[in-house]
């Protein structure tokens, strides 16, 4: 059994019970669950899951103020085992997707997610990473490049992006980049497939996915999209 705590916030009662099947299934320990934000902030500050699932649309309030106001309790708490939040919802949106992050959520995926990516983005997110759906990396990794405008970083967490984390810099200080890796890498993070890398570099695609690989180890990183925002934070790439 996965030794990660799961509480569940999602209004339809089809979709939350479909949920905890699939992912008690996959061996999580769905420990609670809320079919409103009133009750899920309630559950949240009593049981203290590892990871809250949190849908945006709900009907008293939504995901993105229920968090806000659950990180700002843990925050005036200094709660030590501090609960992860992972959004799940239908919207891709630039200014919701933002609004998520501003507000503390750890996590983002959308509601078509796979379940075996859901069951990874719970681990990742456990672990203390952040876990961005595909489907919407391309805002983050657009703000993470724009920087956040002047005077909005005491309120907006989308800073934290732009953040060179220690852990990066010193990942990369071991296991540096060659010239040509970081010609792929800023590539990649322009949202280039490996067969525009290939023409645009006039290589091959196989060599490509040698230089790809090989930036995924350096980085640590799972795959193009967590190697490319990792690139962002540490400043390898502008």
């Amino acid at each position: 059994m996965e030794d990660i705590r799961i509480t569940l916030i999602e209004d339809h009662d089809l979709t939350r019970v479909g949920m905890r099947t699939a992912l008690q299934q996959r061996g999580f320990n769905v420990i609670g669950e809320a079919a409103n934000a009133t009750d899920g902030l309630k559950l949240l500050e009593t049981v203290k899951p590892d990871v809250a699932i949190v849908d945006i649309g709900l009907p008293d309030m939504d995901g993105i103020e229920l968090t806000r106001r659950f990180k700002q309790t843990q925050t005036e708490s200094a709660v030590a085992a501090e609960t992860k939040v992972l959004i799940l919802t239908l919207q891709d949106n630039d200014d919701v997707v933002l609004a998520a992050f501003a507000a503390g959520a750890d996590s983002y995926c959308m509601k078509d997610v796979s379940l075996d990516s859901l069951a990874e983005a719970l681990r990742v997110t456990n672990g203390g990473n952040s876990w961005i759906d595909p489907a919407i990396a391309r805002v983050v990794l657009h703000q993470a490049r724009q920087g956040t405008p002047e005077g909005e970083a005491s309120e907006s967490k989308t800073v934290s992006i732009n953040a060179a984390e220690p852990e990066y810099n010193q990942i990369i200080e071991a296991y540096p980049l060659t010239e040509r890796e970081l010609e792929v890498l800023q590539l990649i993070v322009d949202g280039c497939s490996n067969a525009s890398i290939a023409e645009k570099l006039y290589i091959t695609v196989g060599t490509v996915k040698t230089h790809v690989r090989n930036i995924l180890n350096k980085l640590c990183a799972d795959d193009r999209t967590q190697a490319a925002v990792r690139a962002l934070r540490s400043g390898l790439v502008g």
